[in-house]
This record gives structure tokens, C-alpha cells and sequence, in this order.
């Protein structure tokens, strides 16, 4: 029987739980971008501040695969018109994307990180690079995202057409594929030809796969969040070692498309499935209202974190342990907030995303 044929009444179902995840994914994310910072400063920083920007960086290294996995959830089981995807999807993404890209060049050109010159024809090619490359380090996830709606109508045929065997196999593949081009396992790398298995596509799969598999295990929750804890320790233990084995900092750990950070993802993924909520009706109104920003959100958050560190509201404001949560609440807050405006004036409410 086909996966996607077995799994019809679960499609029906309830997946409230998406909408929470997408906002706590987009937290993490806004925890990651604050914490960062202080772990660059690996050779500046007291080691105890260090590892408390470590500690938060593997807690919330799920951000972008669980967007991933949630991207494949809710699209991957639909059967589309190639046009109208294309069109609804990219249309919604593009005018947003290009707008808060040239928001970025504006601010880095008045922050001084970019200059222009009298010459106008190298001025708009060196905005045309910027728009090609990225103007801002978090708008990758964009070009991803672009890249990704392209073959969703392509992958979801097969996943839709597929037994659950065959989405196994592919996944299997994929890890495995993920897992032998790393350098600790380089020696059983082959010629074989495997980059079809490669990058975030397999995290749309295995979102689409865990959001609907039924899996009748009492215990679930439980190893899910020991698998995610010891996951986290991991990651964190292992860029701490290579930072004092090597003298400098290493991604190794952090890697997204990692089997470390995969595992992580996926057991976030799995305890946000089976952890039941019941939200009161100020929270869930939250919930409901900020969930329908998420990108406007993403797109904005860096520019409020920049500006409050340009006034010294960064993750040295106080004890880091308390001041990295702090900030990013605080940045999650007014970029929720900015974007809400923003969607009230007519001529910035198409570009909230």
C-alpha cells in the first residue's frame, strides 16, 4: 500500500501543533542570530560566557530543518498545477524577499559596511551582487527556500506515489549519503555518483514522513527529548572540543545538513508531534496571530537585532545566560510588531511576506 494512500485520514487530522512549532523554530532561530556573536568571540571571551553562547547555539541548531520539515509536511502530500505553485508560492516570496534585501543594503551602506561612488552604472551592479549573493548573512535561507518551491512539484509526486518503504529507502539513502562525506567516515566514501541524495531536500521527506506516520509507541515523547538533549550535548561538547583542540572555531557540529544536527532535528520535530497544548484564548490568539507573520518576521528580525546592538542590547547586557533569551524575546517582539504595522499601510503590506 502507498504511504501517501494509508495516511489520508491523518492528512485530516489536527496539525495544530505545525503552527507552535513554525513560531518556537522562528524563536530559535532569533536565539541563534543572538547568541552567535558571543561565540565568535571563542579567543576574546571569558570561557564560561563562550559556552554558554555554545550551549544555546546546539539547543536551537533545529531552527531551519524543522522550517524544512514543516515546508514538507504541509505541501508535499497536495497535488499541484506546476503554474499556479510556482505562482502562488514565489509570487508571495519574491517582492517580500526583494524589498527587505534592498532594506539591507541601505542599512549596511549607512552602517558604512558598503560604500557607493559617483558612478552610477557601478553602483547598480554592485546592488545587482548583492541581490545575486545575499545583502544580509540570514536571507540564505531564502535563496534555499526558492530553490526548494522549484522541485517541490517534482518531489511530491514521488512522495505522494510512494510506499512507505520507498520513502524509507530514499531517506535511508540520504542519511547515509550525508553520513560517509564526512571527514571521520571519508575512508568509506566511493566514487558513486550520490549528490541527488544530498542537502535539504531530504528534509522535506522525513517532514512530510514523521508528520503523518502513526507510530504506536507509548514512550515517544520520552526518547524523543533524551534523543534531543543527548543530540544537544553533543554538539555542544564536540565545538568545544575542537575549539580547544584546533584553537579556533569549528562548524563542524553545527553543520545543518549533519547527521548531528538531522538527529536533532528530528526528535525536535517528533516531540512537537507528540506534546498536546491547550493553549488560553490571550496565548493561543498569539499563536494564531504571530504564526501568519512567521516570514515577514525572518526577513525583519536582523535589522531590529542589529539596531539593538547598536545601542548595546546584545547578549553582553548582562549574565549571557539570561541576556541571550532576553534580547532575542525582545527582537522576536519588535520584529512581530514592525511587521503588524507594516501589513496596515497600503503600500508595505505586500511586502510583509
Amino acid at each position: 500500500m502507498k504511504f501517501a494512500e494509508a495516511t489520508i485520514q491523518a492528512r485530516e487530522q489536527n496539525i495544530a501543533w505545525v503552527n507552535n512549532l513554525r513560531l518556537i523554530a522562528m524563536f530559535a532561530v532569533v536565539i541563534l542570530h543572538t547568541a552567535s556573536p558571543l561565540l565568535f568571540q571563542y579567543n576574546k571571551s571569558p570561557l564560561q560566557q563562550w559556552l554558554v553562547a555554545d550551549v544555546y547555539n546546539a539547543l536551537v541548531r533545529f531552527a531551519v530543518p524543522v522550517f524544512v520539515m514543516i515546508t514538507g509536511a504541509l505541501l508535499l502530500h497536495r497535488e499541484y498545477e506546476l503554474g499556479d505553485f510556482l505562482k502562488k508560492r514565489l509570487g508571495r516570496l519574491i517582492l517580500p524577499f526583494i524589498f527587505w534585501s534592498l532594506v539591507y543594503i541601505v542599512y549596511r551602506w549607512y552602517n558604512e559596511d558598503i560604500t557607493f561612488t559617483n558612478n552610477t552604472w557601478a553602483n547598480i551592479k554592485q546592488v545587482l551582487q548583492l541581490l545575486q549573493t545575499g545583502s544580509f548573512y540570514h536571507l540564505w535561507y531564502v535563496y534555499l527556500l526558492v530553490g526548494l518551491y522549484l522541485f517541490i512539484p517534482v518531489i511530491s509526486k514521488f512522495v505522494r506515489h510512494a510506499t512507505e518503504k520507498e520513502l524509507l529507502y530514499f531517506l535511508a539513502v540520504w542519511f547515509l549519503t550525508i553520513l560517509i562525506s564526512k571527514p571521520y567516515l571519508a575512508q568509506f566514501n566511493i566514487a558513486f555518483d550520490l549528490r541527488y541524495f544530498t542537502g535539504y531536500i531530504g528534509y522535506l521527506v522525513l517532514g512530510h514522513y514523521l508528520a503523518y506516520k502513526t507510530i504506536n509507541f507509548w514512550g515517544l515523547l520520552l526518547v524523543s527529548t533524551l534523543v534531543f538533549i543527548s543530540f544537544a550535548f553533543i554538539i555542544a561538547a564536540g565545538t568545544h572540543y575542537l575549539e580547544v583542540k584546533d584553537h579556533e572555531l569549528s562548524t563542524y557540529f553545527y553543520e545543518p545538513i549533519g547527521p548531528f544536527v538531522i538527529i536533532l532535528s528530528a526528535s525536535a520535530f517528533l516531540m512537537a508531534k507528540c506534546t498536546t497544548v491547550k493553549l488560553n484564548a490571550p496565548l493561543r490568539w498569539i499563536s494564531n496571530h504571530a504564526g501568519k507573520y512567521t516570514l515577514g518576521i525572518y526577513l525583519s528580525h536582523a535589522l531590529i537585532l542589529s539596531s539593538l546592538d547598536l545601542i548595546d542590547i546584545n547578549s553582553s547586557l548582562f549574565i549571557p545566560a539570561l541576556s541571550i533569551p532576553l534580547v532575542a524575546l525582545l527582537c522576536f517582539a519588535l520584529s512581530w510588531l514592525l511587521i503588524w504595522i507594516m501589513s496596515k499601510l497600503p503600500l508595505l503590506k505586500h511586502v510583509t511576506g
